[in-house]
C-alpha cells in the first residue's frame, strides 16, 4: 500500500527594514497546511515545494526568526520568489 503523505507547509516573511532574518508567519500540517497553500495561491504568493525545509521550519515558533543555519536554504527560496515576482512584473508591463 502506498504511503499517504500529510501535507506540510510553512510561510515566511522578510522585512529587511526591521528584521535581521526572515520570520515564520504560518505553519501547519494536514488541513492547516492545505489552507496555508490555498491562501498563498489566492493572494498570488509564490510557492516552493521543499519538504525538508518545511519540516525544519515547522519546528520553529510563529514569528520566530530563522536560525543562521537556514540562511542559505531560505536565501535560495527568496531568490526564487524574487525571480517569480520579476517575471510577473515583466509580463504585466509587456501587456500594457
Amino acid at each position: 500500500m502506498p504511503e499517504v503523505k500529510t501535507p506540510l507547509a510553512a510561510a515566511l516573511k522578510y522585512d529587511d527594514k526591521k528584521d535581521a532574518a526572515p520570520r515564520v508567519t504560518a505553519k501547519g500540517r494536514g488541513i492547516t497546511a492545505e489552507k496555508i497553500i490555498e491562501l498563498a495561491k489566492k493572494h498570488g504568493i509564490p510557492l516552493k515545494n521543499d519538504p525538508a525545509l518545511a519540516q525544519i521550519l515547522s519546528k520553529l515558533d510563529i514569528d520566530e526568526q530563522i536560525p543562521s543555519e537556514l540562511y542559505r536554504a531560505v536565501a535560495e527560496i527568496l531568490a526564487f520568489v524574487y525571480s517569480v515576482n520579476n517575471k510577473k512584473r515583466e509580463s504585466i508591463n509587456t501587456a500594457l
